[in-house]
């Protein structure tokens, strides 16, 4: 029986509520860096393969912005965020106050470090939860910020990992801010890469036997 089939439903519900636990660490954070309140929660954790991955991006030809970091510690991988191009305006114009044209203008430092700091929030509190859950230390890089059609950036941060492993987990996430009664936006999907022996290593603390 190959490893994908082994994960049940009770397995995914873990990675989902140590998800929401880390959505809501880093909804605190961001409602003080954007001094009001923000909530989040994590409403889907998958286990994809590298070919569905793509296409839960959008599409090769969707224009992203993508955040990419290094996971180190005793489970090593890498994660990306993906953002459509309405949500990383909507994003950076909340975080910076200023309109944010994305394919149209040139993505002013302050919004690119915008972004970035809201990756290494989103990614670190993830990870922390994750690692609480599971007792495996995981440490996120600092991300790297591209924008580029999905299938290119994909193409280019996947190329590697695939010669080493099959499957990432895909962690949806949704922002909501409780003034505005009834809006919810996606801040996009994290995609956690773990390298094989992590992945494995990962799922055998949730109870998956592994071969």
């Amino acid at each position: 029986m190959e490893l994908i089939q082994r994960i049940q439903p009770l397995h995914l519900d873990v990675l989902k509520e140590a998800g929401n636990i880390g959505a809501g660490n880093a909804a605190t954070a961001l409602s003080s860096l954007l001094n009001k309140t923000i909530d989040m929660k994590v409403p889907a954790v998958r286990v994809v393969s590298f070919q569905e991955v793509q296409a839960l991006a959008g599409g090769a030809e969707t224009l992203v912005v993508a955040a990419f970091l290094r996971i180190t510690g005793e489970a090593p991988g890498s994660m990306f965020l993906i953002l459509q191009k309405s949500e990383a305006e909507h994003l950076a114009a909340a975080l910076t106050g200023q309109r944010v044209d994305i394919g149209n203008d040139d993505l002013e430092e302050m919004a690119v470090s915008a972004l970035q700091e809201t990756s290494n929030i989103l990614a670190g509190s993830y990870l922390s939860a994750l690692s609480d859950f599971t007792s495996i230390n995981m440490q996120p890089s600092v991300p790297a910020l591209a924008i580029d059609m999905a299938g290119a950036l994909l193409d280019a941060g996947f190329v590697e990992m695939s010669q080493v492993g099959d499957y990432a987990i895909v962690i949806d996430t949704v922002m909501e801010e409780p003034e505005k009664t009834g809006e919810s936006a996606s801040i996009g999907q994290f995609f956690l890469l773990p390298d094989p022996d992590a992945f494995r290593q990962i799922f055998r603390a949730l109870g998956v036997n592994m071969p």
